[in-house]
């Protein structure tokens, strides 16, 4: 790699984890800030909707925004970057599924550059 070239960090999933306010819930516990070759980080967020589907006040949540990326010499192409995503989310899975009763999470793939 050149001077001129440098490294593209670009997400794989996004989208947001919560859990009720009083659960003390510390999502470290549960999920790795590396897998499958991606780096996963969560920050602490103001709730992006005011209620849920079932009409409960999301401001009784903690909610985190959450992005996965990698970063790659040079940009795959999207079908790739596509494969990369499906295999994160299937390992990323089971992990979601052993959180604690009331965490929630919304995830989609965005293969955007960050």
């Amino acid at each position: 790699m050149t001077e001129s070239e440098e490294l593209q960090p670009i997400r794989l999933l996004q989208g947001y984890l919560w859990h009720p306010r009083d659960a003390g819930i510390e999502l470290s516990g549960y999920l790795p800030q590396e897998l499958s070759g991606a780096r996963l980080v969560w920050d602490e967020v103001t709730p992006p909707f005011a209620f849920f589907e079932n009409g409960e006040l999301t401001s009784s949540q903690v909610f985190y925004q959450f992005t996965t990326f990698r970063v790659y010499e040079r940009r795959p192409d999207n079908d790739t970057l596509h494969a990369h995503a499906q295999g994160l989310s299937e390992a990323l899975g089971p992990l979601l599924e052993r959180t604690p009763p009331g965490v929630g999470w919304q995830l989609w793939e965005d293969l955007r550059e960050l």
